[in-house]
Order: C-alpha cells, then sequence, then structure tokens
C-alpha cells in the first residue's frame, strides 16, 4: 500500500526543485496541501499515450522514462525526468490526452495534483499561469537546445554534454576526496544511444575511449565520472 505521506528526502527534493522554488510560499502550500503520493515500481506504468490526462506530478523519488512504442521497432526513449521537476501540464492543457507513454524508471514516487484541483489552485492563485508559461518556455528552450546539437555537435560532444546533464541530475560523490562523481540514474547503453540520436555501438566506442582516457570508468549498471574537468572541456570542444 502507498504512504500517504512524503519521506524528508522526498520532500526536500520537490522543494530544491528550482521552478517549484520560484514560486510564492501561499502557492507552494496550496499546491502542496491538495497533492496526494503515488509510489511506483521499476518498470511500472505511470501512463500510456492516448490516456486521459487527469493528473499533474512532481517527481519525489526515482526518475520518469517518457518516451513511445512506434509502430514497428523498438521503443524509443525520449528523456528522464528527474526529482523535482513537474510533468503532465502538457497533457491537461494541450487536448486532455498523454502524449506518450512513461514509466517509472527504479522505483519511484510522484507527488500528485488531480486535474480539478489544479484548475481551482489556478482560479485562486493567477500567478500560476505565468509560472507554468516559463515552465514551458524552459522546456522548449531545451528541446531547441537538444535539437541545435543534435544536428551540429559530433557525437562525442553530444555524449560529454548528456553526462554532464545527468551528473547534475542524479551525481553522487563517489568518495569525500576523490572527486569522482558516480551518476546514480542506471542506463542501458540502448537507452544512452536512444538519447542521443546515435546507434549503440557508435556509443559503446565513445564510453570506451573516454575510459581510456581515465574521464570515466563504467560499472556494471552505473557509470563513474573520474574528472568532471575533462567532461566539460570535451563538451566545448565542439
Amino acid at each position: 500500500m502507498d504512504k500517504p505521506f512524503l519521506a524528508f528526502d522526498e520532500r526536500a527534493a520537490i522543494n530544491a526543485g528550482r521552478w517549484f522554488a520560484s514560486l510564492s510560499a501561499p502557492l507552494r502550500h496550496d499546491i502542496l496541501r491538495s497533492a496526494y503520493v503515488r509510489r511506483f515500481k521499476d518498470s511500472e506504468i505511470i501512463c500510456a499515450r492516448g490516456d486521459p490526462a487527469r493528473v499533474w506530478a512532481a517527481v519525489a523519488r526515482g526518475a520518469v522514462r517518457v518516451g513511445g512504442s512506434p509502430d514497428a521497432g523498438k521503443p524509443v526513449t525520449l528523456t528522464y525526468v528527474e526529482p523535482g521537476a513537474w510533468i503532465g501540464d502538457i497533457g491537461i492543457f494541450g487536448g486532455g490526452i498523454r502524449t506518450h507513454d512513461a514509466y517509472a524508471h527504479g522505483d519511484t514516487t510522484l507527488l500528485q495534483v488531480s486535474h480539478d484541483d489544479l484548475l481551482r489552485i489556478l482560479e485562486v492563485h493567477v500567478e500560476l499561469y505565468g509560472a507554468l508559461l516559463r515552465l514551458n518556455a524552459g522546456r522548449l528552450r531545451h528541446m531547441f537546445r537538444q535539437i541545435e546539437d543534435l544536428n551540429t555537435l559530433p557525437l562525442r560532444a553530444r555524449l560529454a554534454t548528456k553526462l554532464k546533464s545527468l551528473m547534475r541530475s542524479y551525481g553522487m560523490p563517489l568518495r569525500p576526496d576523490s572527486g569522482e562523481i558516480r551518476i546514480g540514474l542506471s542506463l542501458a547503453q540502448q537507452d544512452l544511444a536512444g538519447l542521443l540520436g546515435a546507434s549503440r555501438q557508435r556509443v559503446n566506442r565513445e564510453l570506451k575511449l573516454m575510459e581510456r582516457e581515465e574521464t570515466i570508468r563504467v560499472n556494471q549498471g552505473s557509470l563513474v565520472v573520474r574528472c568532471p574537468e575533462t567532461l566539460s572541456r570535451i563538451a566545448r570542444r565542439a
């Protein structure tokens, strides 16, 4: 059975989200007061493309893998949504249906607000309209940046940029004195390749090259950034 309340670290992840932290205290209070907790096991489906868009949600633990299932070929992973990020508003305001499949990646906790409660909050807090516009403008900028990178950067630079992003969202110091960062999100090479618009074989070659250069270390089920500064230099060389 789902625990009805967020754990301390889950609430901390919500409060630390940059967008949520930018809201006024009364608005944050009313969002949290209206929300309820849902927990999902690894690989459990959260919603499917075409489902009614009934909830707005924030990731409090784990990650949400967003993608699609083409008519032919393997499922495609488009992005992973990290703790502190809010999702679902596009479906609610953009036609009332989910546009992609979403699965839990690892044990995942969502803080959810129903469609009706979201509309009630909007009636009371007009600032939320502008805040949602800022949220989606940020998503749009990120999407344009990814399209530009895909069309202009070599794979090596795209991979370094993606690893830097994953390190910021999921990085944990391996040891206090080592300077090495473990990326806590476990990704199969096929999924990483999908995020980069490349084949698994090409991504594997680049990972092995970075490993020989002692920039990263690939462990079973995880990846360690041994030298974040070198990773940044690779990303800037494009």
